[in-house]
């Protein structure tokens, strides 16, 4: 067969069922790709597309494939730098124009690798179908193992063609059962012996779970460890939902995006047992939490995180889910103070009762943290939320409760305006669960038109926008140094007033304004119950700042 054949049905036969592209790139694999029931989705921007392919990635556990032609290569690498930080298993295919035309100033033709190199953990390039099936296995291969992360495959022809129609007579790749993490390897006996004595060890005792214990799926042990030594449990943003987070062993995400009391807790702990967590600034409130000398504990498969940002006295290679287990098998159930945990559990339930009257506020403009009230009562048990950098990340990671079972969150790795096309990638990946998206209206306007895409391809998510005619985050204080000069303010980070629901119905979709409160709860039951994309436009109040983190001084 050709390679369009080979690579469509191969594609088809690893269980894809969707395959997000832009215009004009392997026209043929996609013919056959659609004859086989795998849907093609032409979005309107290489980024928008490399967001999509990414949270299908995440919630598939398989490579979300993306493709772009040669002119279009730098932006679908741009694309991928949140599938990189976000640990996302992408496939990206691009075209590039034949060797012959190579370093003659070919129009838009720029090296495509140094364009993917700091996105990708393998590449190659193609020049014929015959190099495809060996290729394709082992970039697959290397998207889903830990870390996982985007591969790129750079294929002859400003639109793959060369490999398209050139032949090859191997086998198809079946690889449906490649999915992210392809292995569990347990840690060595002595590793976690040694590791069951320092947790033991120690009395003030935290657990910081991080991207990796997500990926892994090990929220049952996490819990399971932290009831056998009364440790609170924080998490990174991204495994936001690894445990349920009203649980009282919860205390929220950690670091630069942290209710107060999380950071106050992690920096009061004796030791801090870090599960598949990257200790960067953003976890670590920079650094800062835990305070510098408490003693760690790294359980990771990734051994390149060990000793990044800390100095571990103990190391555990492997799987946290296969680890965590092994190690609970060691730990048993020792007597421990539940002092340390109390007070923790205190802190979280002070700072509750604190926020809880913005959860209920009835203000005009709205306070986003009654939004986040709602959405927590409105998203069903096996929902997938996806939040966008920023303010989004913040709101919803620290005042979005989810049951740490069916719910999954999804947040955005750090581009702004990833949100709203990356629902739709989750919502192809999981048609049968309903996904709603938390967008600022600075971040909807990246990717406005894929409106149109929503639209066209029937793909059904909520987005609600947290609109507030500017960029909330850098609001107030930057209105604060522009002194007596609020113009200049105002210029650089506001704009609109733009009503999105009027917009929605422009691109043929429902479209619900909210600007009170009180109808808040009619309108996300509405739009999570129909079976098309519906934009819930809530007029905020900019003024009204997310829960910011406690930071250390410089006594400690």
């Amino acid at each position: 067969m050709n390679g369009a054949e080979w690579l469509a049905r191969s594609l088809h036969a690893s269980g894809q069922t969707h395959f997000f592209f832009v215009d004009a790139v392997l026209r043929r694999t996609l013919l056959e790709m659609e004859r086989l029931g795998v849907q093609p989705v032409l979005a309107h921007t290489e980024k928008a597309a490399t967001y999509m392919a990414d949270a299908y990635g995440r919630i598939a556990g398989r490579p979300g494939v993306v493709a772009a032609q040669s002119v279009g290569a730098a932006n679908l690498a741009a694309g991928l730098q949140d599938a990189y930080l976000g640990r996302s298993p992408v496939l990206a295919l691009t075209g590039h124009k034949p060797s012959a035309h190579q370093h003659r100033n070919a129009y838009q033709e720029l090296p495509h690798a140094p364009l993917f190199a700091p996105v990708t953990k393998f590449a190659a390039e193609l020049d014929l179908a015959a190099e495809l099936p060996r290729v394709f296995r082992q970039a697959w291969a290397a998207a889903i193992a830990t870390p996982s992360r985007p591969v790129h495959l750079d294929l002859d022809g400003l639109m793959g063609e060369f490999v398209e129609t050139s032949q090859t007579d191997a086998p198809l790749a079946a690889l449906g059962d490649w999915r992210t993490p392809p292995h569990r390897p347990v840690a060595d006996a002595a590793s976690i012996e040694a590791a069951a004595a320092a947790l033991l060890s120690a009395g003030k005792v935290v657990i910081v779970a991080g991207d990796g214990a997500a990926l892994s799926g090990c929220g049952a042990e996490v819990l399971a460890l932290a009831e056998a030594l009364s440790a609170p449990i924080a998490t990174s943003l991204g495994a936001r939902g690894l445990v349920p987070t009203q649980h009282p062993l919860h205390v929220g995400v950690v670091g630069n995006y942290s209710a107060p009391p999380t950071n106050r807790v992690v920096h009061a702990a004796e030791l801090v047992f870090f599960i598949g967590c990257d200790t960067g600034d953003q976890v670590t409130h920079t650094w800062r939490v835990p305070r510098p000398g408490t003693r760690v504990v790294q359980l990771d498969a990734d051994p390149l995180e060990f000793h990044r940002s800390y100095a571990a006295e103990c190391c555990l290679l492997g799987d946290p889910k296969a680890t965590l287990a092994a190690l609970l098998a060691v730990l048993g159930r020792p007597a421990r103070d539940g002092g340390f945990l109390a007070w923790a559990a205190g802190q979280m339930a002070e700072w509750r009762a604190a926020v809880a009257p913005r959860l209920a506020s009835d203000a005009v403009a709205i306070d986003p943290a009654r939004l986040c009230a709602e959405i927590t009562r409105a998203l069903p048990e096996d929902g997938i939320l996806v939040a966008d950098t920023g303010y989004s990340g913040i709101w919803t990671g620290t005042l979005i409760d989810l049951n740490g079972a069916g719910q999954t969150y999804l947040r955005a790795a750090g581009s702004l305006g990833w949100a709203f096309p990356a629902s739709l990638g989750a919502k192809c990946a999981a048609p049968d669960r309903k996904v709603v998206c938390w967008s600022g209206d600075g971040a909807l306007y990246y990717h406005l038109p894929e409106l149109e895409t929503a639209r066209r391809r029937g793909i059904a998510v909520t987005l609600v926008v947290n609109n507030n005619s500017g960029f909330g985050q850098g609001w107030p204080n930057y209105l604060k140094q522009a002194g007596n000069r609020p113009r200049a303010a105002e210029q650089v980070l506001r704009f609109g007033p733009t009503d999105f629901a009027e917009m929605a119905r422009g691109f043929g979709l429902k479209g619900i304004r909210v600007e009170r409160p009180q109808d808040l709860a009619a309108a996300l039951q509405e739009a999570i119950a129909a079976h098309e994309t519906v934009v819930v436009d809530v007029v905020t109040d900019i003024d009204c700042r997310a829960p910011e983190p406690w930071t250390p001084t410089e006594e400690g």
